[in-house]
């Protein structure tokens, strides 16, 4: 077993221990996490070239957003998460585009939302 693969396997088992032990509010504090840093390495892997791996991450990225409006309960959330559900729309296309016109002023925009997003939601948290 190569060091990547040993540590790719590490880093699943320490992913699926830390999700087995989380509440739901964690849960989705670990989503947005993910969601920002593969928005993150999506946007290094853009400006070095790396077409394939940009795809891939902004797929992930586009997939977290995607869980993330899944989570969401539209009857009980109101007009909060009726705004988040089209929020999370919203980011979804401009990841969308952003892969597709490789331009990573979209994934700022992203990024930007989602921790806006993410602040809110930690703050719930302390409250």
């Amino acid at each position: 077993m190569n060091a990547y693969t040993a540590m790719k396997q590490y880093q699943t088992v320490n992913v699926n221990a830390q999700v087995s032990e989380a509440d739901p509010h964690r849960l989705i504090q670990m989503l947005m996490e993910g969601g920002l840093q593969r928005i993150a390495q999506a946007k290094g892997a853009m400006q070095y070239g790396n077409t394939p791996l940009k795809g891939e991450l902004i797929g992930k990225a586009v997939a977290i957003v995607g869980g993330l409006q899944d989570a969401l309960d539209l009857k009980q959330g109101g007009e909060v998460a009726a705004s988040l559900n089209e929020l999370y729309q919203f980011m979804q296309q401009r990841l969308s585009q952003a892969n597709m016109n490789n331009d990573p002023a979209l994934l700022d925009e992203v990024a930007n939302l989602l921790r806006e997003v993410k602040e809110g939601w930690d703050g719930i948290r302390q409250s």
